[in-house]
């Protein structure tokens, strides 16, 4: 199906259940409960999934296939950013050629600084890396702010000289993004006894791309071009000395990277259409390489579950405070209920850096192959364990001779 090995299509299949069923998986406490706080099937934290999970997904065919590890993609995703803010403020709200525009000019950015960085590998390429995306922070926060407003951000105003569409609604408000006339920030809510779960167009939108991002990187996984790749990540030394020129084909994986980038940007900016340079900060470019590691490097699944689990951290386990702390240890006397508290205090909260830092090192040490290493290992412990069953129920029912 779609070109694609009974194991992919399978796999794609599970990643596209789960992202159109996402209000109802990620809602599985009632709305009011004391659990509740752990539900994350709200619209922006959603898009916040597979936003990230996209740019993941991009940045893993760069460092998964090629073993090339950038410290720069957060530069792809600011200019996707921009790209598509100004789209909305000079010619339409909606959000396609926003999108197009974001990805082009990523590409176009991509293919400069991957041409300069790319003449040099390893610790060196990475520097490189960072040190453009750092340059092009600097750039967006102080020089070109006519361009990029600066500090500020860019953002969208009643002034703006749309061409395919109005500067402000009726009621003299801001025009709001949409596909051909469906809004973005368009949500349904629906009740089922004490659960609400919310479908949102944003999300919906953002996941269908997130797919087709997925099943692009499936056919370039399993394509020639694919092959190519991790033949220069085993061995790329011994590449040249057959007198293959891999350059082409590690910039063109770059470029790709980058434009995976650029859509997640764009997306970002077509859910919420606000650029600023902090998207381009050495953090972002830094957290997209946690995902990658922490969900598996070189997996196809990994990155995406990678970028869930950290933003599911940062927008859900940061928000746990004293408050929580006490209602969950109230059965406790006080003296050791308070004790509880301050034992658990520093890993909560604001403190949510420092659970995810540990979890990410006995990840490293324990699963180099990330979380999908991990549940690789598990799934096989249970069919070892169902196998065994069955030979002893065979053995049992053997009849004596």
């Amino acid at each position: 199906m779609f070109g694609l090995d009974k194991k992919d299509t399978t796999m794609l299949l599970v990643v596209a259940i789960m992202a159109l069923c996402a209000p109802f998986i990620l809602n599985p406490f009632p709305a009011g409960s004391a659990m509740a706080q752990f539900n994350a099937g709200y619209p922006d934290l959603m898009q916040r999934f597979v936003i990230f999970g996209i740019f993941a997904i991009g940045f893993n065919i760069l460092f998964g296939l090629t073993g090339y590890l950038s410290f720069g993609h957060a530069a792809f995703l600011g200019v996707g950013s921009y790209s598509a803010v100004w789209m909305f403020k000079l010619l339409s709200m909606n959000v396609i050629p926003a999108i197009l525009l974001s990805v082009a000019m990523a590409g176009l950015f991509a293919l400069l600084i991957g041409f300069v960085s790319l003449r040099r590998s390893g610790i060196y390429f990475s520097i490189l890396t960072l040190a453009f995306a750092q340059m092009s922070f600097n750039l967006a926060y102080s020089v070109l702010t006519p361009i990029t407003n600066g500090e500020t951000g860019l953002q969208l105003t009643l002034n703006d000289p749309r061409v395919l569409g109005v500067s402000q609604t009726a009621d003299g408000s801001i025009p709001v993004t949409s596909l051909f006339g469906l809004e973005m920030r368009s949500t349904y809510e629906m009740h089922l006894g004490p659960w609400l779960f919310q479908f949102n167009a944003g999300y919906y939108l953002s996941a269908l791309i997130m797919l087709a991002s997925f099943y692009l990187a499936i056919r370039i996984f399993r394509s020639p071009f694919g092959m190519m790749l991790r033949a220069v990540k085993s061995n790329q030394q011994r590449m040249n000395y057959t007198g293959l020129n891999t350059r082409p084909y590690t910039l063109a994986a770059f470029v790709i990277s980058g434009m995976y980038a650029g859509l997640a940007g764009g997306l970002m900016a077509s859910m919420d259409p606000l650029a600023g340079a902090e998207r381009m900060q050495w953090t972002a470019s830094g957290e997209v390489v946690l995902m990658t590691i922490l969900g598996g490097a070189g997996t196809l699944i990994g990155p995406v579950v990678g970028a869930g689990f950290i933003k599911y951290f940062e927008n859900i386990f940061s928000k746990i405070n004293d408050n929580v702390l006490h209602q969950w240890f109230a059965f406790m006397p006080d003296g050791l209920e308070d004790a509880m508290v301050f034992i658990v205090h520093p890993f909560i909260g604001k403190g949510w850096h420092l659970t995810l830092g540990i979890l990410f090192m006995l990840v490293v040490i324990f699963l180099p192959g990330g979380l999908v290493e991990g549940g690789q290992k598990i799934a096989a412990w249970v069919r070892k364990k169902r196998k065994k069953g069955s030979d002893d129920t065979t053995t049992k029912t053997e009849p004596a001779e």
